[in-house]
């Protein structure tokens, strides 16, 4: 199911047009987040912290929640609290089991079909991004990765991030497009002139993601929703390829 989050005559409501750059998170937005691959990382980051500090799996839990609600990532939160060292909590993290991944042909297709440029943009490595795309048969569809690294480990949804996405590739943001499945991310794309598709799923791991899942209105700051992303590109595919004003 897909939709406008508007009604037709909302001043909100945006359509494709005059796009020409596709912007995507990855995890839980470029392969459904109901193959628990991001579970796996969850899990690792709380190994991790058990490990580091010592604590129960329960406790670990804890840490990794609130640091995540504070800081925009656990790892933003280990790094200013804890001084943790970035690469060796990453490669940990991201050490896990990508067999839940299968090839989305159908996905592919609508984004083969999108004109303009077509990236990726995560808070995660771009080594996780490039296996994860690499299984679901879509890496080579990207111009480019915009990962954690790039982003100085300052995590989206940080205003100074996204403008060093945009400002670095010359991408203008009323002519961009946000693919996420976190709806507070979506604040700062919004804000920057951006369309935001809100890619929506049963798995809820943070405030702003249970709101949507409980089926209240969303935000202003969300244009569109889809729960089928591959479906919502090929819409979006065939009216473009169709010309301005077709139905």
């Amino acid at each position: 199911m897909h939709q406008c989050a508007r009604s037709a005559g909302d001043q909100h409501c945006r359509c494709f047009d005059a796009i020409n750059a596709w912007v995507f998170d990855l995890d839980n937005t470029l392969y459904p987040a109901e193959c628990n691959l991001f579970v796996q990382i969850a899990d690792r980051m709380n190994a991790y912290i058990e490990g580091l500090f010592g604590v129960s799996e329960a406790e670990a839990r804890e840490i990794r929640r609130d640091y995540y609600l504070r800081f925009g990532t656990t790892l933003a939160g280990l790094m200013e609290l804890h001084g943790v060292a970035p690469d060796k909590f990453l490669a940990f993290v991201h050490d896990i089991d990508h067999s839940p991944l299968v090839a989305n042909e159908r996905l592919a297709s609508g984004l083969a079909r999108l004109p303009g440029r077509r990236f990726i943009f995560t808070n995660g490595t771009r080594g996780h991004a490039e296996s994860v795309a690499e299984h679901v048969g879509i890496l080579h569809l990207f111009e480019e990765i915009f990962d954690i690294k790039d982003a100085r480990y300052i995590p989206k949804p940080h205003q100074d991030t996204f403008k060093a996405f945009l400002a670095g590739r010359g991408i203008e943001p009323d002519r961009a497009v946000m693919f996420e499945d976190l709806p507070h991310n979506l604040v700062t794309a919004h804000d920057l002139g951006m369309t935001t598709v809100l890619i929506r799923s049963s798995y809820g791991d943070h405030p702003s993601q249970n709101e949507v899942v409980a089926g209240k209105r969303p935000p202003r700051h969300i244009h569109h929703m889809t729960e089928d992303l591959a479906g919502f590109l090929d819409g979006i595919g065939r009216q473009t390829a169709a010309g301005p004003g077709a139905a």
